[in-house]
């Protein structure tokens, strides 16, 4: 097979088991994508990257776009080889940065222009110029430049938004450059108003698309609100089309969002909360800052064949967090994607058992079960 495609091989009510095929290598859904923003998922090597089993990441191209430059990476052999990463990159257009970068940039039909967070300087963010980028960057999955908007947002602001981002998206269509195995995503947005998810999709879809995915959710509104708009879009799209949710990482909004019908996630949760001495587990997040943890030999996860897992006690990551060590950060970077990529093969091999409700609802009530009981504190000298 080849070119850039969707294979679905199972279903399970609207969950999907299915395989992504592009110029770089293939990619078996539903899939996490590790956040590689400046060209690196922080705290991890590459050879670290595949060993949790991830087979596509995410970069940025507004911040590589500003450091060290898409031209720079272009002469240099693209994003792949920059980074020393085999497999297929998606790289986000900007869009998200036209939000969290608000006070630093100016908006307009054309386009967006940023006043540079590393040195001031102007810098022109249109549509046609964030294709430019990921082409030069040679992303496999290249996505539209959209607006992410605030929430909360009053209607009339999040549909004069969300229109202005299909005009985009039809810019881009028409810039971008087709190439065989590469794909362009258009991105849904709409804020939590139905009637505008709706029209967003219904309108991408007439554009045409390698692939949607749903932006705009998981910016601080209810998760309940966010499935709800989960359960409108997603069947307004395509189903031989991948569907990817942009920036939801959280375990149970993972499972909520694949039991509806999400092929790929991406998220900063795993890595960020491991330079910040967190680890995420079946039972729920751990502190390995907490004293309750500074004698107690036991693995992380005891259910985890992680490196990290099988070599290194609690105890000794609670030494790393409380020194300050960069190896705390790498090491629990290194668990948390691998509990993330084992969560993603839970979920596949549930689908194709037809057992998704189940096994959902397991791994859910284990993520609120709590730690373990702690280990017994030292008897007196």
């Amino acid at each position: 097979m080849t070119g850039f495609c969707f294979e679905l091989f199972a279903e399970d009510g609207a969950a999907r088991r299915g395989r992504l095929h592009t110029a770089h290598g293939t990619v078996e859904t539903p899939a996490f994508m590790p956040v590689g923003t400046a060209a690196t998922v922080k705290a991890m090597t590459p050879a670290m990257m595949r060993q949790t089993g991830a087979e596509m990441i995410l970069a940025n191209a507004y911040h590589l776009m500003l450091r060290p430059g898409a031209e720079r990476i272009a002469r240099l052999g693209g994003l792949r080889r920059f980074m020393a990463w085999p497999g297929p990159i998606v790289t986000d257009s900007g869009g998200f940065q036209v939000m969290s970068l608000a006070a630093r940039r100016r908006l307009d039909e054309h386009g967006v222009v940023f006043s540079s967070h590393l040195d001031g300087r102007r810098v022109e963010l249109t549509p046609e110029r964030a294709v430019e980028v990921q082409d030069l960057l040679d992303a496999t999955v290249t996505m539209v430049l959209d607006e992410c908007p605030p929430w909360p947002i009053e209607r009339e602001a999040a549909a004069a938004s969300m229109r202005r981002s299909m005009r985009w998206a039809e810019r881009c269509r028409r810039a971008y450059r087709e190439r065989a195995g590469y794909g362009l995503f258009g991105i849904v947005q709409g804020s939590v108003f139905p009637e505008l998810r709706t029209e967003s999709a219904e309108t991408l879809v007439g554009i045409g698309f390698d692939g949607y995915a749903i932006g705009g959710l998981a910016v601080g509104e209810p998760q309940a609100r966010m499935f709800e708009m989960l359960d409108l879009t997603v069947p307004a799209l395509p189903a031989d089309r991948p569907r990817y949710l942009m920036g939801v990482g959280k375990p149970l909004d993972v499972i909520g969002a694949v039991l509806r019908g999400i092929d790929l996630f991406d998220c900063v949760l795993p890595t960020r909360a491991g330079r910040t001495a967190q680890a995420w587990t079946g039972r729920g997040p751990l502190n390995l800052r907490n004293a309750r943890h500074a004698d107690d030999p036991r693995p992380l996860d005891p259910d985890c064949p992680c490196p990290v897992c099988t070599e290194h006690a609690r105890a000794y990551l609670h030494h790393l967090a409380k020194a300050g060590e960069i190896l705390g950060a790498m090491l629990l970077s290194w668990h948390n994607l691998c509990y993330y990529q084992q969560l993603m093969a839970d979920l596949r091999a549930a689908i194709e058992r037809r057992d998704l409700a189940a096994v959902g609802e397991r791994l859910a009530g284990a993520q609120s079960a709590g730690d373990l009981e702690p280990w017994p504190e030292p008897a007196p000298a």
